[in-house]
């Protein structure tokens, strides 16, 4: 790990690259929403209620929550999805377009299409949500100049790695290829709506160097009963099984080398968890493409999703290196062992980045 002087923006991948550069470091394709999220409310609303929320932010959200992580900690970032071309849909290209230099030249903005909306209402350490959204149209939806029959996105770019949000069924042509061209996969999975939980139902895993479950997810796709018993299981389907467990932290395992690592998670008050999975996700995936011991990658992994808890929104509350550093100069001395390989990594006079955050409204006609 090289030490990064004062001043200077952290590229953690910076020893790697060389005159091949892929197109982009990280690539992946999803569906972005503007995301409305009240904070500060006492207990979940109860019907014939109102309810007051003392906090509320706006942001894009969706994939853009994983976009926005990854962009932020400093890995060139590209992104394929649709836009609605309302109000919504501009301020959601704008914001991770300018605001965080993530590439959309394989997005597209689809005219009469409003962009999906989901509204999270945070309480008591866990949030619910409300979507609502339809399917864009599908020939606007590509990954290159429109042709006649390829779905998106048919030609990913050449890049370092891909991010993919595993489901039971056929698999999406995308992951294959994205493999084929030396993308190395790293995925995660929602709930099975289904109740099957069957692990050979999810045809890219195949694909996957690396598979972040959830604890609960995890044991009931392997049908164990313990965390740590499910990563192992996972280990021999996929390289590197990683199981995130709340509170307690996190546990790995390198299926190819027998290595296991487990790190507990940082005390933190947390504001609003929306978010924070991506975020872990993209930070094991940067401290990945580094290089990174196993355990060094699960304690930097943890440590952003715990920053991004403790500010509103899920794409605009993902933490970069000024905020890494800021926490880093400040840390508890228990846990200064742990992350003692930060040192070489943070700018040492960096402080909290002036980045957006989710605000109540998404913009004002005047400048205040």
């Amino acid at each position: 790990m090289e030490a990064i002087a004062a001043g200077e923006a952290v590229d953690p991948l910076g020893p790697l690259r060389g005159p091949d550069e892929p197109g982009c470091d990280v690539f992946l394709t999803g569906t972005v929403f503007l995301d409305i999220i009240f904070t500060g409310l006492d207990s979940a609303p109860v019907r014939g209620t109102e309810s007051w929320a003392r906090g509320m932010g706006s942001s894009p959200g969706g994939v853009a929550n994983m976009a926005t992580a990854l962009a932020r900690l400093g890995l060139r970032t590209s992104l394929a999805a649709a836009f609605g071309d309302d109000h919504y849909g501009e301020y959601c290209w704008d914001a991770l377009e300018q605001g965080e230099g993530i590439d959309l030249s394989m997005s597209r903005t689809i005219p009469g299409w409003h962009s999906p909306v989901t509204v999270s209402m945070a309480y008591e350490g866990e949030r619910t949500m409300v979507s609502h959204g339809h399917e864009a149209p599908a020939p606007a939806f590509r990954g290159r100049p429109p042709g006649p029959s390829d779905a998106f996105p048919s030609c990913p770019p050449t890049a370092r790695a891909a991010v993919a949000s595993l489901g039971p069924g056929g698999g999406e042509e995308w992951v294959a290829q994205a493999a084929r061209r030396g993308a190395r996969v790293f995925a995660d999975v929602g709930w099975d709506e289904s109740g099957r939980w069957d692990l050979g139902a999810l045809a890219d895993l195949e694909h996957c160097e690396a598979f972040l479950p959830n604890a609960g997810e995890a044991m009931r796709y392997t049908r164990t009963d313990c965390p740590r018993a499910a990563a192992r299981a996972l280990a021999e389907k996929v390289p590197i099984a990683v199981v995130t467990m709340g509170a307690e932290g996190s546990y790995a395992v390198d299926g190819r080398t027998g290595e296991s690592a487990e790190v507990p998670a940082i005390e933190v008050d947390a504001l609003d968890p929306t978010g924070a999975g991506d975020v872990y996700v993209a930070g094991f995936l940067t401290g990945t493409l580094a290089g990174w011991p196993l355990a060094d990658r699960l304690a930097f992994a943890g440590l952003t999703a715990a920053l991004s808890v403790q500010e509103f929104g899920g794409s605009l509350s993902a933490p970069g290196w000024p905020e890494v550093s800021h926490w880093w100069r400040a840390a508890p001395p228990a846990l200064r062992g742990r992350y003692a390989f930060l040192d070489d990594l943070v700018p040492p006079a960096a402080g909290p980045a002036a980045r957006r955050r989710a605000v109540p409204t998404i913009g004002f006609r005047h400048p205040g």
